[in-house]
């Protein structure tokens, strides 16, 4: 059985902490003793370690060794119309089982309205969500989650490949316009445009065309945007991981 895995501070002087409601479920429920191990990550690597200390809000780590990290199969940005909050925290969820790197929420013109404001409000949850989810996929760490966007802002200026579900018949398959597995490398950096309940609007397909974004399906079913926005992410995830053990 795979030990638990803790995204802790910056490791000094091999040692690191844990506070918070991490703490606290390490203490109390875990009921963590002094020379248990975990795995412990701070974002830049992985690390064997063994309790050195519990207290009520806070654990201390000291390094066992370090643990290899296998490398990112490549950069995926999810950006995500925003949907009910019920649902968009689940696809922050497993966007971030996933491996997606980071997270943007996008005001689309089929969004329910008011819901940019109040996802202000949401960033802070998504955020712990986005934690507790890495640890148990047992990441490096936490995906980014932005500030909400407006669609003209999230399309902006072009970086790596760039992609946008669309429901419109004739629009090619997202498996079928990706490249080939010789030409996959750790270093693309891929961003998935996902659209709001309803789809989006003839408006908004226009300007993604032109700021170099390519329309793809995911086939010929009607799915719900949360759905549609993991389908997505899994075939782009699948396929880079994949190339690498060719």
């Amino acid at each position: 059985m795979a030990r638990r895995r803790f995204l802790v501070e910056p490791v000094h002087d091999n040692a690191a902490e844990l506070r918070g409601e991490d703490a606290r479920h390490l203490a109390r429920v875990l009921r963590a003793e002094p020379g248990q191990q975990y795995e412990i990550s701070d974002g830049a690597g992985v690390y064997l370690a063994e309790i050195a200390g519990v207290e009520r809000e806070r654990v201390t780590f000291r390094v066992v060794e370090a643990l290899g990290t296998p490398p990112a199969p490549l950069r995926l940005t999810l950006f995500a119309a925003l949907i009910k909050f019920d649902r968009f925290e689940w696809l922050v969820e497993k966007a971030t089982e996933l491996g997606v790197a980071a997270i943007v929420p996008v005001n689309a013109a089929r969004s329910e309205k008011g819901l940019r404001e109040a996802a202000r409000k949401r960033a802070e949850r998504w955020r712990r969500i986005a934690h507790e989810s890495s640890q148990q996929a047992r990441r490096l760490g936490p995906p980014e989650i932005g500030e909400p966007q407006t669609l003209a802002a999230a399309i902006g200026p072009p970086t790596g490949l760039r992609y946008f579900l669309d429901e419109q018949a004739g629009t090619p398959p997202l498996a079928a316009v990706i490249p080939p597995p010789g030409e996959r490398r750790a270093s693309d950096s891929v961003a998935l445009l996902t659209g709001p309940e309803g789809g989006w609007t003839d408006a908004e397909r226009t300007v993604a065309i032109a700021a170099g974004w390519a329309p793809v399906s995911l086939g010929p079913l009607i799915l719900r945007a949360e759905t549609a926005a993991i389908a997505a992410a899994a075939i782009v995830a699948h396929a880079w991981w994949a190339s690498q053990l060719e």
